[in-house]
């Protein structure tokens, strides 16, 4: 196969990349600055593709967007969050779309966000959007690969929760303040979170590339969410080293402001019944397990 992917240096990209390329497939990086190669092209999400680049793809994976969690969100970020994803997805999806052979299929990233706050409910991809201003963007996110859908290329959504992995995303940036025995749970702990590993991300997303009767979208998470506070004890237990400070809600709202609540503070129990259905094994899918699993790599 070939494979074009966007932000392949990301913490997912780049691990789906070194997959596919183990596996013998070519993989082209989009990239923004000049190409250093074939194994790159150019794209603009606000402007130009490099459309030559992409002709006679076997899919196109689109991971690409400012990420949600690194800054305060100020109106301006907030706009940047939404802009990166949105403006990038369409000017994506309408260049693929032009093409004279197109791909079969794009994979076009989105997030479980867009159930927002669902309690204790469990939610499978059958569960309404949401309210705040995450699950409006991914609502908008998921809508801007509608000319490619148009166009009858196979669009995937998949709806991805909280990527384990030691080096990078949340996991990799906390993990050493549980090493020193100052982690704990946010607020009360009682949110729930749905959680992936990264080895189960990279595996789902060969599947919807592959598997040409999915498509629309996939929630990609572990099938056992768990609560911030059982989440925060198996970390513990994986680094050997107690977590029970909790860090009060008042304290995270000061330090994030809005992203604390639609962030750190929500609850979300989203379940993959879609992934399951059409057959997909995790390899870890218990968190104890995936915990174990990627502090190993």
């Amino acid at each position: 196969m070939r494979v074009a992917i966007t932000g392949a240096s990301g913490l997912i990209g780049s691990a789906l990349s070194r997959h596919l390329r183990e596996d013998g497939h070519e993989v082209i990086r989009m990239v923004r600055h000049e190409p250093h190669g074939p194994e790159e092209a150019r794209w603009d999400p606000h402007g130009a593709v490099d459309t030559k680049a992409l002709e006679g793809l076997d899919a196109v994976v689109h991971l690409a967007g400012a990420g949600v969690g690194d800054h305060r969100w100020t109106e301006s970020y907030k706009e940047r969050i939404r802009d990166s994803r949105t403006a990038g997805t369409r000017t994506l999806a309408e260049a693929l779309a032009g093409l004279g052979r197109p791909p079969r299929v794009l994979v076009s990233g989105s997030a479980v966000g867009f159930y927002g706050d669902t309690g204790d409910r469990e939610t499978d991809e059958s569960g309404a959007q949401g309210a705040g201003f995450l699950a409006g963007v991914v609502g908008e996110w998921e809508a801007a690969a509608a000319p490619a859908a148009a166009a009858g290329i196979r669009v995937v959504h998949p709806r991805t929760g909280l990527v384990l992995a030691r080096h990078g995303g949340l996991l990799g940036k906390v993990l050493p303040l549980f090493k020193l025995g100052v982690g704990g749970p946010l607020g009360n702990g009682r949110q729930w979170m749905s959680w992936i590993s990264l080895p189960d991300q990279v595996a789902a997303l060969r599947l919807l590339i592959d598997r040409d009767d999915l498509e629309g979208p996939v929630n990609v998470t572990a099938p056992h969410p768990v609560t911030n506070a059982d989440y925060t004890k198996a970390v513990g237990k994986a680094v050997h080293r107690p977590a029970v400070l909790p860090v009060p809600s008042v304290a995270l709202r000061l330090a994030l402001g809005q992203f604390a609540d639609e962030g750190a503070l929500v609850s979300q129990r989203v379940v993959p019944r879609r992934l399951t259905e059409a057959g997909f094994t995790f390899e870890y899918p218990d968190v104890d397990s995936a915990l174990g699993g990627v502090l190993r790599t």
